[in-house]
């Protein structure tokens, strides 16, 4: 779902200053958001021990993601003043809304970051240069307050409040480092509605103490209980919350969960549709397959997936047999290794598209790692698909910037 919350255009003056000051304040954001995060954690150290994804921090992506929004949301409103980038807040909201976080939350990022921009752009930042990007500030967060409070209101937690407690009642070894878990309500909560393509976030306790917070695909159609597929993340730093999932998540053990959300648009339309994925991104698409077959979608469906191998390639039974459900339809599957020849109806290698028929009018659904879908995005427009007719999901800090 869209969320068209109207135009609210910078003013004149401020949109002067700030195209302006642009090439500065981008040559110097990584920095501008390194220094807010350290100066934010300094004064709010619980913010980053139960909110934000310490391995992200760690890695430099959510530093890298904030520097980009605001960039982009920037650039956006000088370019095309008349029009407000809708679809980039409407993903920002659906994650933050996912997180719990709240209008105050906003007031503590905004006092941070305007210390850090001072701080690295010095004398540079007149009052009229700080009034306009303040401006830019306030209605990139304003816009998407109202979003997270609508978003809120849809799924009945009220001032954030979207944790839920569940217990796990099945789990599955799909791969040596893949696990599915089914959930089940505790306390008699429904289950919610939510749309194939979504995602939970999964909070948990680690043993430091912190509550730490991940998004996890569902990865079945809505039923009466909802599966998450977890992937264990291995290398440096490790998956925190993953690897606990996989050490210590078993029948009956409780999880904290957020209500579903993703800014996703529906799939069960007359259009013809792509679904395309890589590695662990196959989840979301085995549960868009999964409610298009409960659905007895009539219209053509391609099933596109790339893997290591066969072993690796997470829910491929399903996969298979759901795509297979569907008629018309066509299913391919790239795998690196060798013994991939041993797979019937699959290609070894990797994910290529030269001789695979895209109908006219196609919808394609993206998921997996950044240059896989930036490399097919790219492809798929060569090939005739209009760019908003393509639609990713990012695992993680929403990296890209090159919109829909």
């Amino acid at each position: 779902m869209r969320y068209q919350l109207g135009v609210a255009m910078l003013s004149a003056q401020t949109t002067r200053t700030v195209r302006a000051t642009l090439p500065a304040v981008g040559a110097a954001i990584g920095d501008i958001a390194d220094l807010f995060y350290k100066k934010m954690f300094a004064a709010h150290p619980e913010l980053l021990r139960d909110l934000f994804n310490r391995g992200n921090q760690a890695d430099g992506s959510q530093r890298q993601a904030l520097a980009g929004s605001i960039a982009a949301f920037a650039t956006a409103l000088v370019e095309h003043p008349d029009v407000r980038p809708d679809a980039m807040l409407a993903r920002i909201a659906h994650k933050h809304a996912s997180l719990g976080i709240t209008r105050d939350q906003y007031t503590i990022v905004h006092t941070h970051l305007f210390e850090a921009i001072v701080d690295v752009l010095g004398e540079a930042v007149t009052p009229d240069v700080a009034r306009a990007w303040d401006e830019v500030y306030w209605l990139m967060a304003n816009a998407l307050i109202a979003i997270e409070e609508r978003l809120y209101a849809e799924a009945g937690a009220v001032d954030g409040s979207t944790w839920r407690t569940w217990e796990i009642v099945e789990r599955v070894q799909e791969t040596a480092d893949v696990a599915t878990f089914r959930l089940s309500p505790c306390a008699g909560d429904e289950v919610p509605g939510f749309r194939p393509g979504q995602y939970v976030s999964v909070q948990v306790e680690l043993p430091d103490g912190a509550r730490q917070i991940r998004q996890y695909s569902l990865s079945a159609a809505p039923a009466e209980t909802l599966s998450i597929t977890v992937k264990r993340v291995h290398g440096v730093p490790e998956g925190e919350v993953s690897n606990h999932l996989h050490a210590h998540g078993h029948v009956g053990s409780r999880l904290t969960l957020s209500a579903p959300y993703g800014d996703v648009p529906p799939v069960d339309d007359a259009a013809p549709l792509l679904l395309i994925s890589a590695g662990i991104g196959c989840t979301p698409i085995v549960a868009m397959l999964d409610h298009l077959v409960r659905v007895d979608h009539a219209g053509p469906v391609t099933v596109l997936h790339a893997d290591r191998s066969p072993a690796e390639h997470a829910l491929r039974a399903r996969h298979t047999r759901l795509a297979d459900e569907l008629a018309p339809g066509a299913v391919h599957f790239w795998y690196e290794s060798a013994g991939a020849e041993d797979v019937p109806a699959t290609r070894r290698g990797r994910m290529e598209l030269t001789d695979i028929t895209i109908p006219t009018g196609a919808r394609a659904y993206l998921c997996g790692p950044l240059p896989f879908m930036r490399g097919v995005r790219a492809r798929l427009i060569e090939l005739g698909v209009r760019p908003a007719d393509i639609h990713y999901e990012v695992f993680g800090p929403d990296l890209w910037l090159g919109g829909e």
